[in-house]
C-alpha cells in the first residue's frame, strides 16, 4: 500500500476512534472509561485483522498495555536485536510513554490534600477571613475569593464548593448580599486552581501528551497568578457595588463566634489544629520540590514519589492511630480511584492511537489542510479552540480525544508538545461554566441562583481570565507565538 493511502486510512481509523469516543460519552451511551478502553480496541482489532496497515490485531493489545506502563525498554531491546541481526531497527516514533507515573501522582495527591482538609490546614484561613470581613460586603467578597483560591488547591470542585459555601453563606444571608456574587467568585477561583497537576484538566493533558508535570506547572503558574489577582479584583469590584447598595453592617463578636463555630462541626474527630504549622511547612516543601525540582539547590525527585512520601509522613505525624489512617484513606479513596481509572483508560486510548500510527496520520492529514497562516501560529489557534472545546466537551473528550490530534499538527509545524500542552489550558477559563460539569449543580443548589444568568454573568469575567492566560503563556510560559 502506498504511503499516502496508508496515511489516509490510518487517519480515517483515528477519526473513527476519536469521533466514536466523543459520540458515546456525549450521548451517554457509555461511560468515559468504557468508551476510552473499548473504542480503540474494537477499531484496532477490526482493522488489524486484515494485516494491511502495518499492525496485527494482537498488536492492539500490546499498544494498549504500552499506553499504561510504557514500552521504552521493549523498543530498546528490539533495537539492539535488530542491530545484531542486521535488520532495520524500530523508529523512535514507536516509543509509547505510559501513564502509570501520572496515575500514582494523582492517587497520592488527592489522598494527601484530603488528609489536609480533614486535619484542618485550611481552618485558620476560614477563621481569619470571617474575622477580618465582619459586616463589610467588600471584605466579605474579597475574603470569598481568597478562601476559594486557597481551598481549591485540593483540585476538587465539590470540596471547594462545600467548604466555601458552608463558611460564607450564613454571612451572605446575614448581610443580605447577592448569592450570585458568591457563585461567580467560587467558580472563577476554582477554574484557576483546577489547573494544578492533580486537577482534572492538567491530569488529562499529562496523560494524553506525556509531558512533565513539574515543567508544565512552572509554565502555567504565571498565568494562574495573574488570573488569581484578576479574580480578587473582580471580587473587589462587585464588593464595592454591594457596599454601596447595603452599607456596612455591624456584627457582634457573638455573631462572629457563632459563624466560626459552625465551620468546625464536621470532622472534629480527625481535626488536628495543633499540627497546622507542620502541615503547612510539609505542603509548601512538597510543592516547592514538585515545581522547582532540578533548579538550583532544589533536588529533582520524580513527581510520582513526592506525594506518596508526603502522605506517609502526614499520616504518621497527624494520625498515630491506624483506625484514623484508614478513615482518611476510605473517605478520599473513592474520589481518587475514579480519577486513576480514567487516567489508566486514557493510557489504553492513547497507546492504541500512537502504536498503530493513527495519531501521527491524523496530524499529518490535518496539517496538510490547515492554512499556512494558521499553522505558523498553531499554539494560539489551540488556545482559542480550547475555549469552545472545554465548554462544549468534557475534559475527557477534549484533552484525550481532540488534543492529541492538535498536538500532532503542532509537531508537524515545528512546535513542541509542551507548547501545545500549555496553550490548551487557556480554555479552562470557561470549562466550569459548562453544563457537563457535575459539581456546578451543587453550587447552584446551595446558592439558589439561576443557571442561565449565572453562566452569562460568570462568562463576562471569565473572558478576563482567558486573556490573562493567553498573555502569560506567551510572555512567561515559553510558548512560541
Amino acid at each position: 500500500m502506498a504511503q499516502e493511502q496508508l496515511t489516509f486510512w490510518l487517519a480515517t481509523f483515528g477519526v473513527i476512534i476519536v469521533g466514536g469516543f466523543m459520540v458515546l460519552i456525549m450521548t451517554k451511551k457509555a461511560s468515559p472509561f468504557t468508551a476510552l478502553v473499548l473504542t480503540p480496541l474494537v477499531v484496532g482489532i477490526g482493522t488489524g485483522l486484515s494485516g494491511l496497515f502495518g499492525y496485527s490485531w494482537t498488536d492492539t493489545f500490546k499498544y494498549g498495555i504500552a499506553g499504561i506502563i510504557g514500552n521504552a525498554d521493549s523498543v530498546l531491546k528490539d533495537t539492539f536485536t535488530a542491530i545484531e541481526n542486521g535488520t532495520t531497527p524500530p523508529s523512535s516514533a514507536s516509543v509509547i510513554g505510559g501513564v502509570v507515573g501520572t496515575a500514582v501522582l494523582l492517587l497520592f495527591a488527592i489522598l494527601y490534600f484530603g488528609l489536609m482538609l480533614s486535619a484542618g490546614l485550611f481552618d485558620p484561613v476560614v477563621d481569619f477571613i470571617l474575622k477580618l470581613s465582619k459586616g463589610d460586603p467588600l471584605k466579605v467578597l474579597v475574603g470569598t475569593a481568597l478562601l476559594s483560591l486557597a481551598v481549591s488547591v485540593d483540585g476538587d470542585g465539590s470540596t471547594t464548593t462545600l467548604v466555601v459555601c458552608a463558611a460564607m453563606i450564613p454571612v451572605y444571608h446575614r448581610l443580605k448580599m447577592k448569592m450570585m456574587d458568591l457563585a461567580i467568585v467560587v467558580i472563577l477561583s476554582n477554574s484557576i486552581m483546577n489547573l494544578l497537576p492533580w486537577g482534572g484538566p492538567t491530569a488529562r493533558i499529562i496523560a494524553s501528551l506525556k509531558v512533565d508535570s513539574g515543567d508544565l506547572l512552572r509554565r502555567i503558574i504565571p498565568g494562574m497568578i495573574l488570573a488569581a489577582i484578576w479574580v480578587i479584583g473582580v471580587a473587589y469590584l462587585r464588593g464595592r457595588s454591594e457596599r454601596k447598595r447595603l452599607g456596612i453592617v455591624k456584627m457582634s463578636e457573638a455573631d462572629m463566634a457563632e459563624f466560626m463555630a459552625q465551620q468546625h462541626e464536621d470532622d472534629l474527630e480527625l481535626a488536628r489544629p495543633k499540627m497546622v504549622w507542620f502541615n503547612l511547612v510539609l505542603t509548601l516543601l512538597m510543592l516547592s520540590i514538585l515545581i522547582f525540582g532540578g533548579i538550583g539547590f532544589v533536588p529533582k525527585i520524580n513527581a510520582a514519589l513526592i506525594f506518596p512520601i508526603g502522605l506517609a509522613v502526614a499520616l504518621v505525624i497527624n494520625y498515630r492511630n491506624l483506625k484514623d489512617q484508614r478513615k482518611i484513606v476510605d473517605e478520599y479513596g473513592s474520589s481518587a480511584v475514579h480519577v486513576i481509572v480514567m487516567v489508566l483508560a486514557a493510557g489504553v486510548f492513547m497507546g492504541v492511537l500512537a502504536g498503530t500510527g493513527m495519531s501521527t496520520a491524523m496530524g499529518t492529514a490535518l496539517s496538510s489542510t490547515v492554512h499556512p497562516v494558521l499553522s505558523s501560529h498553531w499554539p494560539l489557534v489551540v488556545a482559542v479552540l480550547s475555549a469552545p472545546g472545554a465548554f462544549l466537551l468534557s475534559n475527557d473528550a477534549f484533552y484525550l480525544g481532540v488534543l492529541p490530534v492538535l498536538n500532532q499538527v503542532g509537531l508537524n509545524n515545528g512546535f513542541s508538545t509542551m507548547d501545545i500542552a500549555v496553550a490548551s489550558t487557556a480554555g479552562q477559563a470557561f470549562h466550569l461554566l459548562s453544563p457537563l460539569v457535575g459539581f456546578i449543580y451543587l453550587l447552584l443548589n446551595l446558592t439558589g441562583v439561576d443557571m442561565g444568568k449565572w453562566q452569562i454573568q460568570s462568562a463576562k469575567w471569565a473572558v478576563g481570565t482567558f486573556v490573562l492566560f493567553l498573555i502569560a503563556m506567551f510572555a512567561f510560559g515559553g510558548v512560541q507565538l
